[in-house]
């Protein structure tokens, strides 16, 4: 976070911030806090392709401004001391806890999406294993059954006279 966000949100003036923050520079070594270049600070304020961080016409004075990591943010508590400062670090640092939180729950996403994506594609190579399986199949069965109706073709036996089926009176001359 940028100095002059900070000192918004701990209803201080920048430069009041900064002096606190000079005054204990043991406390915020570079994984904590360092200060932008002219590069990024113009990057910031000439950036098109998101919301602009910094207004164009912020004039730092020659000073450029302080960025704060996590360990720095809280690290601010220990160096303003009025309670505004301490209730706003509480917020901030479960912010960067939410985060966090959901940066793993994002990783632990992508993992479960990328194994997914895996058992996606052995289910796919299975059904189209079985697609193939089942077009063989059904060129078999259609080969079964030509050469079931050629035989029965072949096998038809001419019509002849059927014996009638059951009892039977003979008939005499006189029942004619």
């Amino acid at each position: 976070m940028l100095d002059f966000d900070l000192a918004q949100m701990y209803g201080t003036e920048t430069r009041v911030l900064k002096q606190a923050v000079r005054r204990n520079i043991r406390r915020f070594p570079g994984d904590f806090m360092f200060q932008l270049t002219q590069d990024e600070v113009n990057m910031l304020i000439n950036n098109t392709l998101s919301q602009i961080v910094i207004p164009s016409g912020y004039n730092f004075g020659g000073h450029f401004p302080f960025a704060f990591t996590e360990q720095g943010v809280a690290m601010l508590s220990s160096v303003l001391k009025s309670d505004i400062a301490i209730d706003i670090n509480i917020s901030i640092m479960r912010a960067f806890v939410a985060v966090r939180q959901y940066i793993t729950a994002s990783e632990n996403t992508t993992k479960e999406l990328e194994e997914i994506k895996k058992q996606l594609k052995c289910l796919s190579d299975d059904v189209e294993s079985l697609n193939k399986d089942h077009e063989t199949y059904e060129e078999q069965l259609d080969d079964i059954y030509l050469a079931l109706t050629a035989l029965a073709k072949k096998q038809k036996q001419p019509d002849k006279p059927h014996k009638p089926i059951g009892f039977t009176i003979e008939k005499t001359e006189d029942d004619k």
